[in-house]
């Protein structure tokens, strides 16, 4: 197994136990190229995007993302993980009740993985940024 795929497969593994966000972002280099697939750096109704660049920016990204959802009624599924040398992409779907306004989503996702020396360097999610807008809007 590649070093791309086992950092990838350790990354999903701390994410579905749910673990402390902290040991999640212990997979993430101390820099990070973080995007998500929104027009703007943050949104005004989504408390969780917004600019991230370092492993600490990491794990408070998994602590905010935790605080605005409901406990236990989330879900993820992923149908694919396709690794080219330090390049992964996971594809899968997830879905969420948003806490703040009792509205839940659901949504496919891409997420376009790096890993460098076995951490991760890139973190690119491409989802269905207005369904997740929608359900965190009063």
């Amino acid at each position: 197994m590649s070093t791309t795929r086992s950092t990838v497969d350790e990354l999903l593994s701390r994410i579905v136990a749910g673990e402390d966000p902290d040991r999640i972002a212990e997979v993430y280099a101390e820099q990070v190229d973080w995007q998500v697939d929104w027009p703007d750096a943050t949104h005004p109704d989504v408390p969780w995007i917004r600019p991230r660049a370092t492993r600490a920016d990491v794990a408070d990204h998994h602590r905010t993302l935790a605080a605005s959802a409901v406990s236990g009624q989330g879900s993820a599924t992923v149908t694919h993980i396709l690794v080219e040398g330090p390049h992964a992409v996971v594809i899968g779907e997830t879905s969420q009740t948003v806490r703040r306004t009792g509205k839940r989503f659901r949504t496919r996702f891409a997420l376009h993985l790096t890993v460098q020396d076995g951490l991760i360097t890139r973190h690119h999610v491409y989802e269905d940024s207005l369904s997740v807008a929608e359900a965190c809007r009063d």
